[in-house]
């Protein structure tokens, strides 16, 4: 995967299309990302709490945000602000890097 976590990036597809976000977790098995404030699904779940005297308590609403798909966002380069492809360069060292496709620059610092 091209996106890690704490990465900037843009939803291209989808009911938040336009949108961008924080990544803040991967889920490299499922091939899928959760953005931060993007995608988000809300859960009715009964209230844990004791019974209220004579009824049930009412069930609370959860808001969370949800996986994306990964191919469904694009890395956002953080010297020049566009969405990008993502390129893999080769440092003298041996270590591979993520680089921007349109200014060249290293994603990793």
């Amino acid at each position: 995967m091209n996106i890690k976590k704490g990465d900037t990036v843009e939803i291209i597809a989808g009911k938040d299309r336009g949108k961008r976000g924080e990544v803040l977790k991967v889920l490299p098995q499922e091939n899928r990302v959760v953005v931060q404030g993007l995608n988000q699904h809300k859960k009715h779940q009964r209230a844990r709490e004791a019974q209220v005297r004579g009824g049930r308590t009412a069930p609370e609403i959860l808001i969370f945000d949800a996986p994306l798909e990964a191919s469904n966002v694009m890395l956002v380069c953080p010297r020049c602000g566009e969405v990008v492809r993502v390129g893999r360069q080769r440092l003298e060292g041996g270590r591979s890097v993520r680089v921007c496709r349109s200014c060249e620059a290293v994603i990793d610092a």
